[in-house]
Order: C-alpha cells, then sequence, then structure tokens
C-alpha cells in the first residue's frame, strides 16, 4: 500500500542527519564573501562552476561519510590505524591550520555584519561572539544548539528569493550555467581556487566522517570484529542525506553567485571591500519599504551571524576530532566537559587563536576569500588520502569505493590540485 505525501515527507526528513548539517555549514560566512566577490567581479563568469561542481562535491561528502559509517572511525582515527605517524601528522595539522584561519575570518565577518546594526567596535563583537560560541559549544547540547541555529539559517532564502525578484537575463543566465567560462589570469583563478576550497573544504571531510560515527553511537549500531554491523539500506540512507544536503547547498552557492552578478556587477560594483557592500546584493528584495537598505543588512547580518554560529563550532569541532582521534582521546560535542578535556581543549584553543587572527589588521571580508583559497590548496593532499582510503578493500570491505565514486573522487583531485598549481603558476 502506498504511503500519503505527507507520512513520505516526514519519513524523508527522519533520513536527514550530517549530510544536511554539513551542507548548510558548507554556506558558511566564509562562503558567502567568496561567492559574492566572485559574482560582483567576474558577473556570470563563474556561474557553471556551481553546478559541475555539484556531483564532485556529493562524492567527496559521500565518501568521507561511508569511511566513518563503515569503520566506526573518524578519518584521522582510520589513517592512524593504516598510514604511517608523518603522514597522520601532516593531515591533522593541514586540517587543524586550514580551520584555525578559518574560525577567525568567520568570527571576524560576524562582527562585521554586527557592526552594521549595533555601532560598536570591531574588537568588542569579535570578543562578543567568540564567547558566545564557546559558552555554547561547550556547555549545551550540541543537537539543540544546531536545531535552534538552522532556523537562523533560513535567512539564506533570501538569495533565492531576490532571484526571482530581479530582472534576470535568463539566456545569458542559463548559457553561463551550463557553458564553462575560464581565464587564464591570477585573479581569476585565485577566486576559482576559493570557490572549490569554500564548497570542497577539509573541515566537511573530518566532520561528516565523525558525525556519522556519532549517529551510530546514539542508534545502538552493534559492533562485530571492531566494527559497525553495515547494511545496505543504512548506506542508501546515508547518500539520501548526503546527497540532499549537498544539493541545498549548490542551488545556495548558485543563487549568492547570481544575485552578486546581477545586482552588483552589472551596476559596476566589481569588489566587495565591506560586509556593507555584500549586503547591498539583497536591496532588491526589499526595495519597496522606506529603509530598504537598513533591512537588507538586517537579512544579510542574521543570514552571516546565524550561519558563522552554526559553522564555527563545525570547524572547530571537525579539528578536535581529528586530534583526540590521533591522540585516542574521548570526543563528542554532546560529552560533558569533564569526560572530554581535551576535545574541548582543542575547540577552545583553536577558536580563541582564530580571534586573534582578527587583531593583525586584516580586512574580514577579504579574510574570508583567502581562508577559502587557503581550503582549496590544503583539500588537495586530502583527497588523495581520501580517494585511497574509501577505494581500500582491506579498511571499506564490500562497502569500498565503484568505478563511479573513484573516477568521481580522482577528477576532484585533479582539478583542485590544477587549480591550486596554476593558481601559484600565473602569481
Amino acid at each position: 500500500m502506498k504511503q500519503p505525501p505527507k507520512k513520505r515527507f516526514w519519513k524523508f526528513l527522519s533520513l536527514l542527519g550530517p549530510g544536511l548539517t554539513t551542507g548548510a555549514a558548507d554556506d558558511d560566512p566564509s562562503g558567502i564573501a567568496t561567492y559574492s566577490q566572485t559574482g560582483a567581479q567576474f558577473g556570470y563568469g563563474q556561474l557553471w562552476t556551481a553546478l559541475y561542481m555539484l556531483p564532485f562535491m556529493a562524492a567527496v561528502q559521500e565518501a568521507c561519510a561511508r569511511i566513518g559509517l563503515v569503520t566506526g572511525k573518524g578519518i584521522a582515527a582510520v589513517v592512524k590505524e593504516h598510514y604511517s605517524k608523518r603522514v597522520l601528522h601532516a593531515v591533522v595539522s593541514l586540517v587543524v591550520i586550514a580551520n584555525t584561519i578559518n574560525i577567525g575570518a568567520d568570527i571576524g565577518a560576524m562582527a562585521a555584519a554586527a557592526q552594521l546594526l549595533v555601532p560598536l567596535p570591531l574588537i568588542v563583537l569579535t570578543l562578543f561572539f567568540t564567547v558566545i560560541i564557546l559558552v555554547l559549544e561547550i556547555f549545551t547540547n550540541y543537537k539543540v544548539y544546531s536545531k535552534i541555529l538552522k532556523w537562523l539559517a533560513l535567512a539564506l532564502l533570501a538569495y533565492p528569493i531576490t532571484v526571482f525578484i530581479v530582472h534576470q537575463p535568463w539566456g545569458t543566465v542559463l548559457k553561463a550555467t551550463v557553458v564553462p567560462h575560464f581565464e587564464f589570469n591570477f585573479a581569476f583563478l585565485f577566486i576559482i581556487t576559493g570557490v572549490l576550497g569554500t564548497t570542497i573544504s577539509p573541515y566537511m571531510f573530518f566532520w561528516e566522517a565523525s558525525q556519522e560515527v556519532e549517529e551510530e553511537k546514539e542508534r545502538g549500531v552493534a559492533i562485530i570484529n571492531g566494527k559497525p554491523k553495515i547494511s545496505l539500506r543504512s548506506i542508501r540512507r546515508m547518500r539520501v542525506d548526503n546527497n540532499t544536503g549537498m544539493i541545498i547547498s549548490e542551488i545556495t552557492t548558485w543563487c549568492i553567485l547570481l544575485v552578486a552578478a546581477t545586482v552588483l556587477h552589472n551596476n559596476g560594483v566589481t569588489d566587495i571591500k565591506t560586509a556593507a557592500d555584500a549586503a547591498r546584493a539583497l536591496e532588491p528584495l526589499v526595495h519597496s519599504f522606506p529603509h530598504a537598505g537598513f533591512l537588507a543588512k538586517l537579512i544579510f547580518s542574521i543570514g552571516i551571524i546565524g550561519l558563522g554560529l552554526l559553522a564555527v563550532p563545525v570547524l572547530s569541532g571537525s579539528a578536535a576530532y581529528a586530534v583526540s582521534e590521533a591522540f585516542n582521546w574521548e570526543s563528542g560535542l554532546n560529552l560533558k566537559l569533564h569526560k572530554a578535556h581535551g576535545f574541548y581543549g582543542i575547540i577552545t584553543i583553536s577558536t580563541l587563536i582564530g580571534l586573534t587572527i582578527n587583531f593583525v589588521g586584516i580586512d574580514p571580508v577579504k579574510a574570508l576569500v583567502y581562508a577559502a583559497v587557503l581550503n582549496g590548496v590544503a583539500a588537495v593532499p586530502l583527497l588523495f588520502l581520501i580517494v585511497r582510503i574509501a577505494s581500500n578493500k582491506d579498511i571499506m570491505g564490500e562497502f569500498s569505493s565503484g568505478i563511479l565514486s573513484k573516477s568521481l573522487l580522482w577528477f576532484t583531485f585533479a582539478a583542485m590540485g590544477a587549480a591550486a598549481i596554476a593558481m601559484f603558476f600565473t602569481l
């Protein structure tokens, strides 16, 4: 008997978890800033990246989630078990460094967004958000906390809505979405490396794998010969969750790129220097109101702050998972502080170091783009390792990568490596 649509819908929602959270965290302040700068600088020239990145992004995250699901361990723990200490230390160092810089950039962006509404010094606001994040992350249940923040993430809907409010040259837009445009110069390669880096990011690899492990613990999955008892149904469930999160993430990416291109680039704004510049992309959404500028800033600020509060714990948490797995520490955001001192210690240290980045005089909006580019470079060696692990039958057994997965993963590795090398070459 066929289930009624309402029941099928709620059943579908029940499947969503780590994949959806990872997809939401992918459109963090660094992502919004990078996509906005890309649209402003190159117009519709990089719209195609949102479409063509989707299968590769989904394949990478599916491999990471599958590693966590099948082994019952995070990526760092798997690396520790099957590779040398030198490889383990390199992997953990890459993630911690990239994540810490990203944390600093996100905190600075949240403060810059808040300044649009509250006339307080940037330093005061960065300290305020750092304290709030640490208190909530360490002393509250993350699942409850993330559910609240997901409602704030709905502010991202402002971009898809704006896409259809503004007059779009749909013929040009559709062609730019489907037909790749490429320029061999530093500016183009720098920003495309940032787009790749903020979409296919190291922190997402470690986060989704570790969250799959957390989900298994909560469900009480049986452990046989040191590995969880996994069925094909579990893999299918994970893939539905993962693909849904990645599709939502890339639709949002496309909308941000398009709105920035139409509203900013087509009106002569080709360089986003401040949070206020980025917020102007949403002014058409509220153009009929007397205080359109303020409302645009309000919507933009809520989105940046809400997604920052969601993303910074993901960044610090994924770094903490990596270090904790490397040293066999207890880890998990639902553990109390007294049960996971080392795990929460890494979260605190990485967040505080990230905070200090805001005191070296780098513009918050530019810092977000630089963080995205760093992620794009750091992801390359990590992708190589993930392909090897996900394809290894000794580690993954019957759930090792098939031909399609391996093809997509190797192509992603090659494309991101080529973009990074070309960027440095043109420099």
